[in-house]
C-alpha cells in the first residue's frame, strides 16, 4: 500500500484537475464520480489527513498542480476530465512503460514526482550490461560487488567478520560463512541491523577499495556496453531520461518552485535534437558512483559548425563557452549501494538527474 504522502501527493493532483473547491471536496464523505480506484478506506485517509491539516502543504501544492494542468494550453486546456484514474501501487506488465501515476480521459499521463531527482532505481545489470532496455528491473539474481569487485568484496566481509562477528547475537544454529558469496538471508539480516555505523579504520580503508574499485571497473563495463553498437548512446539518454513511447506530463516539486514539465516521446526528441557526445566517468564519493554527461545540440539552430567538437568539461557544472552554438549539457549520475543496509541485500543502481529538468531537452515546462 501507498505512503499517505504518496496517497496525497498523487491522487490530490487528479482532484485538482477536476477543478473543483478543495475544502468541498476533501469534506465529502466519498470521492468525487470521476475518480477510480481509490476505495473507502484511501479516501477516509485523505479525508482524515485534510481534515486534521497534517499534510496541508502536500495537499496545496498537488492541487494547484492538477489545476495547473486543468488550465494548461498544452494540457486539459480548461475542459473538465470525465475520468481520473489513480495508479497506486498498480504496476504496468510491459517492459517500457510509461512512468505514470494518473491517467485522465484514457489518454493524458501523469507522474507525480515530489522533491526527487532520482530517475531509477534498478538492479545494476540493467543500467550498465541491458542499458536499461526492457525496462529497470528492480531483482537481480547477482550481487554487483561480486560481478566488478570480488577480492575487494570478500576482504571488506573478511575484516568486518574478524571485527564484529564475535559482538553479533546471531539465531540458534547460525554461524558467518567465510565467503561473502554464501551469506544468506538471516546473516543478512543480523549484519543489516547490528553493524556499527562507523566503520573501524581497517574497515573502512577496505570498504573505499570496493567503492573505488566498483565505480572504475562499472564505469569501463558500461562504457563497453554502449560502444557496442550504434546509437547505443542515444537510446540509453532516452532511457535514462524517461522518454516513452507515449507523452506525458511531471508535475511535483523542485527545490524551489513547482515542477510541471511534458515529456516528448523519443521520436519528439529525434525530431527537435541531436546527440553529439555521450561521456561516462568514475567518480569519487562515499558511495560507488558513475557519472555520465550528454551533449545535445539543438536542431532549429543552424550556426554549429557540425565538424567541431568541443572540449569535454569536467564535473556537471557545465562552462558554457567550451560548448559550440545550440548546445546544452545534460548530466546525472548512478549510485551503487546496499539495497537494505550494509550486507542488507544485493546492490541498487540509483540513476540522478544532476541537471535541473526544466533545463533538459524534450522537458518542456507546462504553458
Amino acid at each position: 500500500m501507498p505512503a499517505l504522502r504518496t496517497e496525497i501527493t498523487e491522487i490530490v493532483t487528479g482532484l485538482g484537475a477536476l477543478g473543483d473547491d478543495l475544502d468541498t471536496v476533501l469534506t465529502a464523505d466519498a470521492a468525487p464520480d470521476e475518480l477510480r480506484n481509490v476505495d473507502e478506506a484511501t479516501w477516509a485517509r485523505l479525508r482524515t489527513a485534510h481534515l486534521d491539516g497534517t499534510h496541508r502543504a502536500e495537499m496545496l501544492a498537488a492541487w494547484n498542480n492538477g489545476r495547473a494542468l486543468l488550465r494548461a494550453s498544452d494540457g486539459l486546456r480548461n475542459r473538465r476530465p470525465a475520468i481520473v484514474e489513480w495508479k497506486g501501487g498498480h504496476r504496468d506488465p510491459g517492459d517500457e512503460s510509461v512512468p505514470a501515476d494518473l491517467r485522465i480521459d484514457h489518454v493524458y499521463l501523469i507522474s507525480c514526482k515530489y522533491l526527487s531527482k532520482v530517475l531509477h532505481n534498478a538492479a545494476p545489470a540493467a543500467v550498465f550490461d541491458r542499458l536499461l532496455a526492457g525496462g529497470p528491473t528492480r531483482r537481480s539474481d547477482e550481487n554487483w560487488f561480486d560481478v566488478v569487485a570480488a577480492a575487494e568484496h570478500q576482504r571488506l566481509y573478511q575484516l568486518v567478520r574478524r571485527a564484529h562477528g564475535p559482538d553479533l547475537e546471531l539465531p540458534d544454529g547460525v554461524e558467518l560463512p567465510e565467503q561473502v558469496r554464501s551469506l544468506g538471508g538471516p546473516h543478512r539480516d543480523v549484519l543489516r541491523r547490528q553493524l556499527p555505523r562507523r566503520w573501524d579504520r581497517e574497515c573502512a580503508a577496505a570498504y573505499q577499495a570496493l567503492v573505488d574499485v566498483t565505480a572504475e571497473r562499472t564505469a569501463e563495463r558500461w562504457r563497453a556496453a554502449v560502444a557496442d553498437g550504434p546509437g547505443r548512446d542515444r537510446s540509453l539518454l532516452w532511457r535514462l531520461l524517461r522518454l516513452a513511447s507515449a507523452p506525458y506530463f511531471v508535475l511535483g516539486t523542485g527545490p524551489r518552485s513547482s515542477l510541471r514539465l511534458r515529456v516528448d516521446t523519443p521520436w519528439d526528441w529525434n525530431q527537435a535534437f541531436e546527440l553529439r557526445r555521450f561521456d561516462i566517468e568514475a567518480q569519487p564519493g562515499g558511495q560507488a558512483r558513475v557519472g555520465w554527461r550528454a551533449r545535445i545540440r539543438s536542431r532549429a539552430d543552424p550556426r554549429i559548425d557540425r565538424g567541431a567538437d568541443a572540449p569535454v568539461v569536467e564535473g556537471s557544472i557545465v562552462d558554457r563557452r567550451a560548448l559550440g552554438a545550440g548546445e546544452v549539457e545534460v548530466a546525472g549520475h548512478v549510485e551503487i549501494r546496499w539495497s537494505h543496509g550494509r550486507f542488507g541485500g544485493h546492490p541498487e543502481a540509483k540513476v540522478y538527474l544532476d541537471t535541473p529538468h526544466a533545463q533538459v531537452p524534450g522537458y518542456h515546462p507546462l504553458v
